[in-house]
Formats: structure tokens, sequence, C-alpha cells
């Protein structure tokens, strides 16, 4: 075995090489959570509190309102629409519990991203929020979708933030929306206050049956439905709770930043907070001070996060103000952590901050560096979790790679996802005698630890948030003067890539940097829009007509060298 796996070897001795999982549906954890720990608090939100057995208790009385005035069935999909809130925590397990199928919703889509995810999933109804609400509506008429819930920020806040908030709204948004609880709008604080309705239990095989549908991309065509099943994401959140190992159920305190829409923020902080009924300290958007603040006074244990947000607290002027030293553990994910963050922040915290590795078809762990008792390698993404299997391959014969030598990372285990939504000739490519073919390509040691060294695929992370070219292509070629577009992702010092559109105009037209993103940020949400525009007469391209952008994405690496030269 460990020959095969030669990390396993370096495992301390309360990590477990293989877990006995046991085959329950995820809705199961929150049920025993609220069993055993009922007066526990679930949910901090900005100054309101929830225990394990109301968020249980809310969670089932929706779930009764979808089975039974909106017909949802086993196997429907329902999509969530919402930012960081307790709403979102509600409907994820209100939807499971009704035997329904989760589909995550960016908050920040455009009406078309929203369609299409809506098209392509056939969902039949979706939560959202009021300001949400009338972009929601205008894209029904093109969908299956027959019902909207729809619920505000001020539901969930204390006394009397909730009476100031809609003024808030109204200034930082512009628009006041009031929706009737009727026809095919429902309101959640209504359903709440009704009489819980009797839930019809279905019959849920973890291993075959869908909790979630999370969309991802690649570089040809739109975002693919992945499909996970409840295994994959219970085998997931109970190989992360092994890995924190001197973290105790009950006791711990996770700081949820991390978008639950996001599979990161959804398995390590929502699943697992649940699972080892763990207080979530819930923000719905990332700020700095307020995140200083609410460390400060909450005493969070567990931080996972994203090297964009540990940057964004370290160049913090008022960082020397908060006590951050209850933070024991990090784990970040998205995107690569740079060492010299590592070790401020863990200098600030006296915690462990670890990079880790995943994507969205392994929901989304599989290798982290060791939090305690073994020294972390820096610029490694770690080793493979318990029961998780990897290898290097090469791109040219398929055969397995010795240590050191580059190739394809491959990777295989129970939190594999079950395959493409309606897409078997993708999941083909992607899946092959259950190994996973992630498209990042690196190598690994002598000792069992992974690096990755660039991605195979032409996905960007800016900010923690994939971004997929061909995506904004389409979006930059339906400009009237377009002739050639291609989108990369560019070296950025604060989201770790930017986005920058390389354009050649039809001749005789003229467009400036501005046109074009505001005409981008009309179809695309704003984080996926171009940061910067370079007009060009041409592009490089191959033999057959197939644009560098490779060679584009270079050209820029060299420009910003040479630039540090001159002002080194």
């Amino acid at each position: 075995m460990t020959e095969s796996k030669p990390w396993l070897k370096l495992y301390p001795k309360e990590i477990p090489a293989s877990i006995d999982y046991t085959l329950d549906p995820i809705q199961q954890h929150l049920e025993n959570s609220a069993e055993n720990f009922p007066d526990k608090i679930a949910i901090h939100f900005m100054g309101k509190e929830i225990t394990f057995k109301q968020l249980y208790e809310d969670a089932v009385n929706v779930a009764g309102y979808l089975q039974k005035h909106l017909g949802i069935e086993k196997g429907d999909r329902v999509a969530i629409m919402l930012p960081n809130t307790p709403q979102a925590v509600i409907s994820y397990f209100a939807i499971l519990l009704a035997g329904g199928i989760v589909v995550q919703t960016n908050p920040l889509y455009t009406e078309r991203e929203l369609e299409y995810q809506m098209k392509d999933s056939k969902a039949k109804a979706i939560v959202t929020l009021d300001i949400l609400y009338p972009r929601v509506t205008k894209v029904m008429p093109q969908t299956e979708l027959k019902h909207i819930i729809v619920t505000t920020i001020k539901d969930y806040l204390p006394f009397p933030k909730n009476l100031v908030y809609p003024f808030i709204q109204k200034k930082q948004y512009g628009i006041v929306v009031k929706v009737k609880h009727d026809g095919n709008s429902h309101l959640l604080s209504e359903i709440l206050k009704m009489k819980p309705i009797e839930l019809t239990k279905y019959e849920i095989n973890p291993a075959e049956d869908l909790a979630l549908l999370q969309y991802t991309g690649g570089t040809t065509g739109f975002p693919k439905g992945v499909m996970l099943t409840h295994k994959n994401l219970m085998a997931n959140t109970i190989m992360s709770e092994k890995w924190i190992f001197k973290c105790k159920p009950g006791k711990e305190t996770i700081l949820s930043i991390v978008p639950f829409f996001h599979v990161y923020g959804m398995t390590v902080c929502m699943l697992l907070s649940v699972k080892m009924a763990c207080k979530m300290l819930i923000m719905p958007k990332f700020d700095a001070l307020d995140t200083l603040k609410l460390i400060h006074k909450q005493r969070p244990t567990l931080f996972p996060g994203a090297p964009t947000i540990y940057i964004g607290l370290l160049n913090h002027p008022d960082l020397k103000k908060y006590d951050l030293s209850s933070i024991d553990a990090c784990i970040s994910g998205s995107a690569p952590l740079p060492v010299e963050v590592q070790q401020k922040f863990e200098e600030i915290t006296n915690g462990k901050l670890v990079e880790g590795y995943g994507l969205t078809e392994a929901s989304p762990v599989t290798h982290s560096n060791f939090l305690w008792d073994v020294e972390r390698v820096k610029g490694s993404i770690g080793v493979p979790y318990p029961d998780t299997d990897a290898k290097i391959i090469s791109l040219e014969t398929g055969e397995t790679m010795p240590p050191g030598e580059i190739g394809e990372i491959v990777v295989k285990g129970p939190q594999i996802m079950k395959g493409y939504w309606n897409r078997p000739e993708e999941t083909e490519e992607v899946l092959k005698d259950g190994w996973l073919y992630t498209g990042d390509l690196g190598y690994m040691d002598d000792k069992g630890y992974f690096y990755v060294v660039d991605r195979k695929k032409d996905m960007i992370i800016a900010g923690g948030f994939n971004i997929y070219p061909r995506e904004i292509e389409e979006v930059l070629y339906e400009h009237p003067d377009v002739l050639e577009a291609v989108a990369a992702g560019v070296p950025d010092p604060y989201r770790g890539e930017t986005v920058k559109a390389y354009i050649v105009l039809k001749e005789g037209s003229t467009v400036t940097s501005e046109e074009m993103n505001q005409f981008a940020r009309k179809f695309l949400a704003a984080y996926k829009a171009p940061r910067i525009y370079e007009f060009r007469k041409e592009l490089p391209k191959t033999a057959v007509g197939k644009i560098l952008r490779r060679t584009l994405i270079e050209e820029e690496k060299k420009r910003i060298d040479e630039e540090n030269k001159k002002h080194a």
C-alpha cells in the first residue's frame, strides 16, 4: 500500500489511511447535530443566532412546503441563488429533506448566465433575495422555473438592524422590491410561520442519488453541471473532519466567508460545520474590517479561506488593533497560496495556514498539507486525503510518471463526481476507469508530496473564482466591432490572476476600453468581466488558425518581469 501511496508513511497516527463511511444522506448530519446538540448555536449572522434544533425545524418546515405547495418530488432540481445567509443553509437542507437536488447558483449571475443554468438543470423552483427577484422573473418564461421563494437579508437580522436594513439596501442598490406571497411567488418568512407539513420520506441511495448540481466550466462550451452524490459530499466532509483531528465536535467555531455557492465553501464551511456541530460565523460577503472585528469578538478557531481573503486582512491598516489569536487552523483553497502570505498570517494568529488542492469534480478536496505534527513543504499542495489515490501520468503515453517528472495529475476516490449532467461524452473525456483527469500539470516528489506547475486547461482563477475564457469570448464576439477576441488570465498581485482581453477590431472600427467594459458587464458577472483590454492588429496563431492564448500569457509575464527589473 505505502509503495504505491508513499504519502501514507507521512500521515500522523491520528489520521486514518482509510475511513469507514456511514452511508447516510447528507441531511442526516443536520438531524444528528440537532439531536445531539439541540441548544448549541449553529449560526451566528450579524448578531442573530440560531440553534441546531431551530435550524433543523426550519429546514423541515420549508421541505414540507416544497413538497405540498410546489410539488417537489425526488430528483427534482431546486436552485439556490443566495449569498452566505442563514436562509442559504436552511434552503440547502430543506431541498435535500424534500428529496430534491440542489442547484447552486451564483447571486452575481446576469440574466444570460442565470437563464443558461436554469435551462440546463431544468430547475422547477429557485430560492433568492428580494433584490434579485426582478432578474429571476425576467428569465422565468424561457425556463422551466415555476416558483420563486423570496427572502430578504433583514429576515435574519436582530433588532434594530432589521428595521434599519431596508434603508441601507435602498441606498446601496437603488431599488425596493415588494413581493406578495401568492401565485408563483412565495415568501420564506411566511412559509416559516405556517404549521409544519408532514414530509413524504423518500428512500435515498447515497452512492447513486444526486445531492447537488454544481456548475463548472471548461475550455470548450458553457459551464457543465457536476453531478455530486450524497456519498461524494459525505465522504469529502468526513475526510476533512479526520484531517483536522485536533478539532472536536461541538467545540469549534468556523468563520464562513467563502461562498456556500462555491463547492469549497459549501463542503469545508457549511457541511463540515453541520457534521461537527460547529458554530458557523456567516458573512454574506468579505469585508476586511468587518472580518477583523468578527474574529476579535467571536473568536473563531477554524478559518477556511482563499489567498485574497488572507491578503486583504494582512494589508488592512488597522490589523494590529484586533486579536486574531483564536484561530487554530486555516486551509486555503481556490488558488495558489503565496509562501509570504502563509508565513505572515501564521505570525499574526499563531495558528496554522496550509494550502490544499481540489476541484469541483472532486467535491472538492483531494490534497492538503498537514496542519499539525508533520512539517509542511513550501510550494506543495500537500498529499492526498484518506482513501484518495493520485498519480502523475504522461501526456503522451498515459503511463505513470516517476517522482520528479511532470505530467497530468489524476485522482481517484469516493469524493469523485458521478459525471457531468446530460454530457456523457464530456464525462468520458475526464473519467477513465474511476480516475479523474484534472487537466492540471504537476509532479510528485519521492516522499509523496504533490506540486502543481501549470494548468492544461485555460481556466482563470481570479480572487478564488473560476472563470472560463470561452464564456467571456462568446460575449466579446457579440460586439459588432470585434473581429477577433481572446481572454486570458494574467498575473495580479491581489487576485492571483485577472482577466485580460486581447481584441482585434474590424477594419475602420474605433472602440475604447471603457466602451468594451460597459458592453461586457451587461452579459457577464462583474468578477468575470475583463479588467484590462488590449487592442491589437493581429493575434498569434497556429498554422491552422488557432489563437495562441499561452503565447499572450507568456508575453504578459515577460513584460511584468521587465517592469519589475526596472523598478528593482
